[in-house]
């Protein structure tokens, strides 16, 4: 891979570190404000895969008390950007071009949004293409409540 991006250096910096992750997960929040409203914990951001944890509180809640549809769909977003951000090279850009969502189940604990995909190879990539990402939701139990995909639009710089 070439070099990666200053997002996933500045992971690969921080989170070894005691409260590096909550670290990166503010500044993750700083650069993108309106994440904030779901306190999203970045926990895993590798290439290939990333997991973000959002906790149930009042600020998500729709008027039954479960996890709001949108802060699902914020959560995928989150779990996607890290995922391309670790796996997308320097040589390319990448940005969201549109999302499909199924609500499979009331969301009633904390959610982990997890996204995965097995990259493409990026030096065959000389024109726009859309790339799928997949993010499953899951509550505190393992159960999945939400599944997401997200096309993104990958291009040369």
């Amino acid at each position: 891979m070439t070099s990666p991006t200053s997002t996933y250096r500045m992971w690969q910096r921080l989170s070894p570190r005691p409260a590096g992750r909550l670290l990166f997960s503010a500044a993750a929040m700083a650069r993108v404000p309106y994440f904030a409203s779901v306190l999203p914990r970045i926990d895993r951001m590798e290439p290939g895969c990333a997991q973000v944890s959002v906790p149930k509180w009042f600020f998500v809640h729709n008027h039954l008390h479960t996890v709001h549809a949108i802060a699902s769909c914020n959560a995928a977003e989150i779990a996607m950007g890290m995922l391309m951000e670790a796996t997308v090279p320097t040589t390319h850009r990448w940005i969201p071009k549109g999302m499909t969502v199924a609500y499979l189940a009331k969301a009633t604990t904390s959610l982990r949004a997890t996204a995965r995909l097995d990259p493409p190879d990026f030096d065959a990539i000389t024109e726009g293409v859309e790339v799928v990402v997949p993010v499953s939701i899951a509550d505190r139990s393992g159960q999945e409540v939400v599944r997401a995909e997200i096309t993104t639009w990958v291009t040369p710089r």
